[in-house]
């Protein structure tokens, strides 16, 4: 089986900025977030869980696994997208002149900003790392859980299930919430 799991709430969230690479930690909420997560998902089997290294994944995995004998195994690859000269910006969604609304309303049609990532390099990266870990690690039997965030797991999601594009957010990026990508 193969799960995604979005990081928990950090206050950046709470105001809409957009985070990014930008490190920021859990808030009180994310935290709660999280340990509820745990004991709702504490019976289904884990054999290991891949995370991003950044603050608010890492810490939301420790929380969800906590007192389960369940390695956590962190891959640079599955850090957030970088937004380069719009990480922080309150909003930015909302505007519709502004390059994230294009890239939260018309996917397909986002063009990376300055010191950002494109979708072309975030499919490279993450295609490469479910090339390379993930799908040895399926054949083998593992069950496997994957820690993240919006975009890196939508693109996870996209190359699982062959969404194209233009429909990135489908599978949808809610806190903590555990979704199934393979059985």
């Amino acid at each position: 089986m193969l799960y995604i799991m979005r990081h928990g709430k950090t206050d950046w969230n709470e105001t809409h900025r957009l985070q990014g690479r930008t490190d920021i930690p859990l808030n009180d909420t994310g935290r709660a977030m999280a340990r509820a997560a745990g004991k709702e998902y504490q019976n289904i089997n884990l054999d290991i869980c891949y995370c991003s290294p950044l603050a608010r994944a890492r810490e939301t995995a420790e929380l969800v696994l906590q007192n389960r004998d369940i390695p956590i195994v962190f891959d640079d690859r599955l850090q957030e997208m970088k937004f380069g000269i719009c990480e922080g910006v309150e909003i930015a969604f909302e505007k519709e002149d502004d390059p994230i609304h294009v890239f939260f309303h018309a996917p397909s049609q986002y063009v990376a900003v300055e010191g950002g990532e494109s979708f072309e390099e975030l499919f490279a990266r993450t295609g490469s790392f479910l090339k390379e870990i993930i799908m040895p690690a399926l054949e083998e039997n593992k069950d496997i859980l994957i820690v993240g965030h919006g975009a890196v797991n939508s693109s996870i999601a996209c190359q699982i299930k062959d969404i194209p594009l233009d429909r990135f957010w489908e599978t949808g990026i809610e806190n903590c919430k555990l979704i199934e990508l393979l059985p």
